[in-house]
């Protein structure tokens, strides 16, 4: 039987339907905003790379963050977790040129390998179900379009390149160019920061700029298959 999770919490219905689906190769997921015609299609779901979580213990945030960073109340068991990504395209014209369009659409860290019955936002360390009201996105908060999944017990060691690339860029002389000390992956997409100290991983992804919500799929059996972000949603009509 299905876990029944606070009603405050649950995907609606319409929110449910495009997690699934842009989870799903070859589906198509409305149209773009300002090219009414154009489709948006899930053109692959591919893996990026595999991050270590040795506390069990999950930071969904941004990089940038100088607040205590969201540490989800779920835990997961420490291990190597997969991380998906969907990509979509939108072939249009745009200034006379054709472009593809082409973006990613939703970030999975695959908890493991079991069907998802149902969708649920993921509250927070410190969060308090009680103040949330219905309707109401509970989320991590960023001006700078970036998330990452990080373990928590080595942020501090998994961030430290953020702060010395913000730092150095502070303090360098004009036109000196400041390289960051991560890996960068699918073109740029993601980067991805380790620390073997801990033998912990953070890996960036494009979040939106506000409010970004970690959505918890959950199996029949009430435990945590995917763990997922979906930026621009913004482009569909």
């Amino acid at each position: 039987m299905v876990r029944v999770t606070d009603a405050r919490l649950r995907a609606g219905a319409e929110v449910a339907e495009y997690l699934e689906e842009v989870l799903t190769a070859g589906a198509r997921l409305g149209v773009l905003s300002d090219h009414p015609l154009t489709f948006v299609e899930v053109v692959e779901v591919s893996e990026v790379t595999s991050i270590r979580i040795p506390s069990g213990r999950l930071i969904v945030d941004s990089p940038w963050t100088d607040e205590e960073p969201r540490e989800l109340k779920e835990r997961i068991s420490p291990g190597v977790y997969r991380v998906d990504a969907a990509w979509v395209e939108a072939p249009h014209e745009f200034m006379g040129e054709y472009v593809s369009g082409r973006e990613c659409a939703a970030i999975r860290l695959c908890v493991r390998d079991a069907p998802v019955v149902g969708w649920e936002m993921g509250l927070a360390v410190g969060d308090d179900i009680e103040r949330l009201q219905k309707g109401q996105e509970v989320g991590f908060e960023t001006d700078t379009a970036m998330g990452c999944f990080s373990d928590a017990v080595a942020w501090s060691a998994l961030t430290a390149p953020f702060r010395s690339f913000r730092e150095a860029c502070e303090s360098r002389e004009p036109g000196t160019f400041v390289s960051r000390d991560t890996a960068g992956l699918c073109d740029g997409y993601f980067e991805r920061s380790p620390d073997e100290s801990h033998g912990a991983d953070l890996l960036t992804f494009v979040a939106n700029e506000g409010r970004t919500v970690v959505w918890l799929g959950r199996t029949d059996s009430g435990s945590v298959a995917s763990i997922v972000v979906v930026p621009h949603l913004d482009m569909l009509a």
